[in-house]
Formats: C-alpha cells, sequence, structure tokens
C-alpha cells in the first residue's frame, strides 16, 4: 500500500484582510486538509476553508499565552505524516520577523515535503495604504525595517541617520524608540506616523513628530501598528484624497457578535468591517444533510411542477446538487417557473445560470403569496425547504389558495454543541456592544448555547448589548425569548440590517 504524501506550505497571509492574499494562498485555503494559523490571521478568511478543513489557532501576540514553538513544530510534522496539506498560515509574509526557520528546520528534519508562500508584509503595505511612501527622490533615498520588541539590541546611533524607519512591534516600546532617537541626534520635530491595522476598515493612523506622539497617543491601544519615523510622513498630505483628514468609519470601535451559520457569515463580516467594527462570529446554525434525501430525489425524478419555491440560499444549493446527482441539470427545469425569496437567494440561483421569474417585493415569504404574479389555484408547486424549524405560515397560505404544495426536506440546520471559545469570552466579559440576528432560528439557538453555558441569568448576559434583527418574525422572535430589540432593519437583507445598525449607532453616539 502506498504511504500517503503529505505537505506542508508555510503562507504568508498578508495584511489579514482577505483582499491582500495572494492568488496561490486563496487555493491553498480551499484545499487544505489542516490549517496552522497565527493570531493576526484575520477570521474572515476561515470560511474559505473546506468544511471539514482541522483549524488549529497557535497565534502568538505579546504578553499573552501562546502555543510553544516546539508544539507547533510537532502539530505541522504530526499532520504532514498523516498524508495531509497542511497550511501552516502567518501574518505579512513568512519570513518577516516569523519564527519559519524554526518550523522549516523541524520538517527538514522529520522529512516532510514543504513549500514557502510569501505573502505582503505590513512593513510595506502598511504606510503605502495610509498614503505614505517609503522611498522620495529627495526626502527618502532609503528605508529600514526592524522590530523594536527588544529596543536595547538595536544600533541606534546608525539608525538615527537612515531617511526612513519602519518598526513592528514597537507599540508597548514607543516610549523607548523615541527617546532613543532623540538622544542619537534625530530632531524632535522629526515626522512620526502610527498605523493600526493597516489595509482593514478599522485602519486607524497617528501623525505627530517625535516630540508630541507619546502625547496623542498615550491613552490609546496601539497594537499590532506599524511605526514610520521620517520626513516622508509629511508627503500623506499631498497624496491621499482627503489629505490629513482620515475619514471615522461609523462602526468604529463596535464589537458586533455575528450569530450566523460559520459557512454563511463571510458577506455579513465583510459588510459590517467596511462599516469600522470588529466582528465577533458565533455560529448558531450547523448545515447539514437532511435526515433522508428520498423525497427530493422521487420530487426530481418524476419532476411536474408548475412553479419551484426557493426561500435560502441553502435550499438553492442542496436542490441543485441534488438534481446533478441524479444525472440531470437546469434544462429539467423547463417549463418551470421560480420564486425566491430575499436577494442572497436570489444571486445563489444566478450561480447556477437561472434568473428568478418572482421575487416579493418584501424579502419575506409571507409577502410572497399577496404579491405572486397569477393565480395559484391548482397549481403545483415544489417547496425545497429546512427539515425542521421553519415557518408553515407560506405553505398554508398557498394551500388555502388552492395550490397544491410539495414539501421536501433539503436541508437541515441544528444547533452547535458549543460557543466558539472566541464568541464566549467576548460576551463574559462584556465586549460585545451589538447583537445580530438574521433569522428566528439564530435567535432560539443563541438562547439555547447560552443558557447551557453561563452560570448566571441570560438577561444579565444580555443587558450590555444592543439586539439586531432583520426583520419582524426575527424581532418577534427576540422579543419573546430576549426580552427586546434594539434595531429593525427596513430592509431585511444583510446589506439593510447593515445600514440599520450604522443609522442606530450614529444616533446614539
Amino acid at each position: 500500500m502506498t504511504k500517503p504524501t503529505g505537505k506542508v506550505y508555510l503562507v504568508g497571509a498578508g495584511l489579514g484582510n482577505i483582499a491582500y492574499l495572494s492568488v496561490k494562498a486563496y487555493h491553498l485555503l480551499m484545499n487544505a486538509d489542516v490549517l496552522v494559523y497565527d493570531a493576526l490571521v484575520d477570521e474572515s478568511i476561515l470560511p474559505l476553508l473546506p468544511p471539514d478543513c482541522l483549524k488549529l489557532h497557535v497565534g502568538k501576540r505579546g504578553g499573552q499565552p501562546s502555543t510553544p514553538q516546539d508544539k507547533i513544530n510537532h502539530l505541522l510534522v504530526e499532520h504532514c505524516r498523516k498524508g495531509r496539506q497542511v497550511l501552516r498560515l502567518k501574518g505579512g509574509d513568512p519570513f518577516i520577523f516569523g519564527r519559519t526557520s524554526a518550523e522549516i528546520q523541524a520538517l527538514i528534519a522529520a522529512e516532510c515535503e514543504f513549500e514557502v508562500v510569501p505573502g505582503i508584509s505590513s512593513a510595506l503595505a502598511a504606510p503605502l495604504l495610509a498614503g505614505i511612501p517609503l522611498t522620495d527622490p529627495v526626502m527618502s533615498r532609503c528605508f529600514a525595517v526592524m522590530t523594536a520588541h527588544d529596543p536595547d539590541a538595536l544600533n541606534w546611533a546608525s539608525l538615527a541617520e537612515l531617511d526612513t524607519l519602519v518598526l513592528m512591534m514597537g507599540s508597548r516600546n514607543l516610549e523607548a524608540v523615541v527617546r532613543q532617537l532623540k538622544h542619537h541626534g534625530r530632531s524632535p520635530q522629526t515626522p512620526v506616523a502610527i498605523i493600526r491595522r493597516g489595509g482593514r476598515p478599522n485602519q486607524q493612523v497617528w501623525i505627530g513628530t517625535l516630540d508630541d506622539i507619546l502625547d496623542q497617543t498615550w491613552e490609546e491601544s496601539l497594537s499590532p501598528s506599524v511605526i514610520v519615523v521620517g520626513d516622508v510622513v509629511e508627503l500623506r498630505s499631498y497624496l491621499t484624497p482627503q489629505g490629513d483628514s482620515q475619514p471615522i468609519a461609523p462602526l468604529l470601535g463596535q464589537t458586533v457578535l455575528v450569530t450566523r451559520s460559520q459557512s454563511s457569515s463571510g458577506q455579513f463580516r465583510t459588510l459590517l468591517e467596511r462599516q469600522g467594527a470588529k466582528v465577533v462570529e458565533m455560529p448558531t446554525l450547523v448545515i447539514r444533510e437532511p435526515s433522508t434525501w428520498e423525497p427530493l430525489d422521487r420530487a426530481i425524478a418524476d419532476f411536474d411542477f408548475d412553479w419551484l419555491l426557493l426561500t435560502s440560499a441553502n435550499g438553492v444549493s442542496y436542490f441543485f446538487e441534488r438534481l446533478m446527482a441524479a444525472g440531470k441539470d437546469s434544462r429539467a427545469l423547463a417549463g418551470t417557473k421560480i420564486a425566491v425569496v430575499g436577494k442572497k437567494t436570489a444571486a445563489s440561483l444566478r450561480e447556477w445560470g437561472l434568473q428568478p421569474d418572482f421575487i416579493p417585493p418584501d424579502f419575506v415569504a409571507d409577502s410572497l403569496v399577496e404579491h405572486f404574479p397569477e393565480p395559484v389555484a391548482g397549481r403545483r408547486m415544489l417547496f425545497p425547504r429546512v427539515e425542521s424549524g421553519g415557518r408553515e405560515v407560506l405553505v398554508q397560505e398557498l394551500t388555502a389558495a388552492g395550490a397544491t404544495v410539495v414539501e421536501v426536506p433539503a436541508y437541515e440546520s441544528g444547533c452547535p454543541e458549543a460557543i466558539a471559545p472566541e464568541a464566549w469570552d467576548a460576551i463574559q466579559n462584556g465586549q460585545i456592544d451589538i447583537v445580530t440576528f438574521a433569522s428566528s432560528k439564530t435567535v432560539r439557538n443563541f438562547c439555547k448555547l447560552l443558557e447551557g453555558a453561563a452560570g448566571e441569568s441570560l438577561n444579565d448576559l444580555m443587558a450590555a448589548g444592543a439586539i439586531a434583527s432583520i426583520g419582524p418574525q426575527t424581532s418577534e422572535t427576540c422579543r419573546e425569548l430576549l426580552g427586546r430589540v434594539d434595531v429593525e432593519a427596513r430592509e431585511y437583507t444583510l446589506e439593510g440590517l447593515t445600514e440599520a445598525i450604522v443609522a442606530w449607532v450614529k444616533n446614539e453616539l
């Protein structure tokens, strides 16, 4: 029997934002068996992984418990020897102030195959995205990049003579950096920029001089940040459209809890992060196959329907995957019209090359019957839906109007076994400003998970955070189980919910 061949890819994740992944890193993520990743890797990247990918967080952050390097080495070797494609994902570039050399030595000693995939270092990209060039024909003919984690290890006499300095891991030692540069002859009026979370929607930039940057930032949380020292900082006012002014993202400083399933939370996370929010994911739904395919397979085999009703992106995906499994394609739907509920459902349908014939104006199933484009009496309709927990109003109203509705389970949504650790820590420590719900089932499962984990009352845990709902039905469940709703979307979509949250925060502030 041939021994399975594993391989370890040591990959740079760039700035953390998914937009700055390399194409190769993107494709490796989509095919990884095991992900071993650092603290500076953004959670928004994780939905790219296959559902069965093993995710191992080994992040190293200053002042916090860290996974020992020898354990990380062992994990890489162990999973590679099992024949797995292992992705070792590091923030920035793997070899810029990382411990990649130690990991490669361990892989070589274990005779494991490996490959290094470069990433965009924040030392280069963060200043650029803040409007600061590192070189200039007049102001900067050279620059140096260094870690300020241990200021005493640096040759400050030599560094002070260079045009431009870029310091990583220096926020904790900013006072020492300023003191050393001034002591070694750098002018107190030398411009300084501190770029926190460069390239992300919640990026922050402080501009000052060696003389006043400490006064500007002494109460601020600066990590993770890139520090630029040199005259090129002054070019920012000429090279950015807004000059020195920095547009403030409306949700900057707000931590938002997203309760959608992990496989479907990516779009919502992106919408919120574009507005400056910090997003914490707490999946309250696990999407899986129904207990049996038999009813759906039978309906597909003898397909004879006037309308196909699709009320979720999951329903679209599972229906068409099952259609393909039966050896058929969209031609089997010839003569059948398709009604969908919601923009996302419509978008999912278009991914299969089909346009919906009808979308109700309010993006909710309850309005489908009221606005249906033709009489429903006598029409045969196939409704692939969630196996349990869905609302019955649509079927009841269509049946009452004379339609024959064939309901078949296309997928099931269950409750996870436990709360995501990051989400639980944030909830317990009172760090959540807004909790979002995009369906009644997410509300019910959220309460179930918290009641199972909390030693205190649910009301006490929820007292500090606002509750945001995607629409009336979800709001009704929030009031029933949580006692209130603070924000409700006017348009019952993720975009509408994001807009409602932004409007509420602006009013509160």
